[in-house]
């Protein structure tokens, strides 16, 4: 559900963050447009919001003629271009959408969280993942991925956590500790490497759980959790990890946003919009709600406490339903103690 007061303060600053995410619709002159459209402001009274294209036309309004709602947006176009593309410079960029460097960087990063570079940056270090997983030599992912150097590899492959080589085989020669135990939102699994928690999921049963973990972790060594990571899955059934090892994938804004989202209390939450602007990316309020849906370390980064603008709980990478326990079991801890 639309949060209306957050659609008319992005449609008063002419928010481009807000493409793609809703439409606003003008009574008056029966017209629907992009939060960005550059015409002149209309009365609050008179302004409807919208989730999608779609449902502004079933009220009768039509697209705007300056801001052309149903075509890509700026930022969508740069995304498409990117995707073509292995090595596009801000200048290609520039060139291809006729918006000048600056105010092409500053729109895709309000948009994304981050910049054309690091954009593109992501994407082969993701190619490369994919190509270490396979079958197919460290050397030869390197250049199909885009490197233009093993030494370039190397230093973004830094975020895969564990050796190239044992990721590329699937987790060879990783040992991985694993348990299943009980918590207020159902089986959890809590799996660790020499270095830190790799995986936090919940899941259906301990066996679907076991599942998951030998299919992101074929070639691993799987054995029964020591005292360690048993401690460790106690802390985290009881909502109450602190300051645990991590062995997991990450970027440089993810681990940003999950840094973050550890440092919110139990029994408390935040919108996504306020996790933006505590990390200084006000407009990244897309790309944090990415973040959390990509943590492979579930209660450990705690996204459950992330919620909508409109404080309703919003999606889980686990589920709402089980997002809805763990909020509740937190707030119940903190707020109903017996006096």
């Amino acid at each position: 559900m639309l949060d209306s007061d957050r659609c008319w303060q992005a449609v008063l600053a002419r928010d481009r963050a807000g493409d793609g995410r809703f439409f606003f619709g003008v009574l008056t002159t029966g017209v629907y447009c992009r939060p960005s459209c550059p015409a002149r402001r209309p009365r609050r009274e008179n302004v409807r919001f919208y989730e999608t294209a779609k449902a502004a036309g079933k009220d009768g309004l039509r697209p705007c003629l300056r801001c052309r709602p149903l075509e890509p947006s700026p930022v969508d176009r740069m995304l498409a271009l990117l995707d073509g593309s292995e090595s596009m410079t801000l200048q290609d960029l520039s060139r291809r959408t006729g918006l000048s460097p600056s105010h092409l960087q500053r729109t895709f990063k309000a948009a994304t969280g981050v910049t054309p570079k690091e954009y593109l940056e992501a994407r082969r270090l993701e190619a490369f993942k994919s190509a270490l997983r396979g079958n197919g030599k460290v050397t030869d992912a390197i250049y199909d991925a885009g490197y233009s150097s093993s030494s370039r590899a190397y230093e973004h492959a830094r975020h895969l956590g564990m050796p190239l080589s044992a990721y590329r085989n699937g987790g060879l020669n990783v040992s991985i500790e694993y348990t299943t135990v009980a918590s207020p939102a159902g089986p959890l699994l809590v799996a660790a490497t020499g270095r830190g928690l790799c995986s936090v999921q919940f899941g259906s049963s301990g066996k679907q759980l076991l599942e998951s973990l030998r299919k992101e972790f074929p070639a691993a060594l799987l054995e029964p959790a020591g005292r360690r990571v048993e401690r460790w899955a106690d802390e985290i059934a009881r909502l109450a990890p602190a300051g645990l090892p991590m062995d997991i994938p990450a970027t440089a804004f993810q681990m940003k946003v999950w840094r973050c989202l550890q440092s919110i209390p139990r029994g408390e939450v935040r919108s996504y919009g306020e996790v933006a602007r505590a990390i200084g990316r006000p407009k990244a309020v897309r790309a944090v709600a990415g973040a959390c849906a990509a943590n492979p370390l579930a209660v450990v980064i705690p996204c459950h406490r992330v919620v909508r603008a409109d404080q309703t709980p919003g999606g889980y990478r686990w589920g709402s339903e089980r997002k809805r326990k763990l909020l509740a079991a937190e707030y119940s801890e903190r707020y109903e103690r017996p006096r």
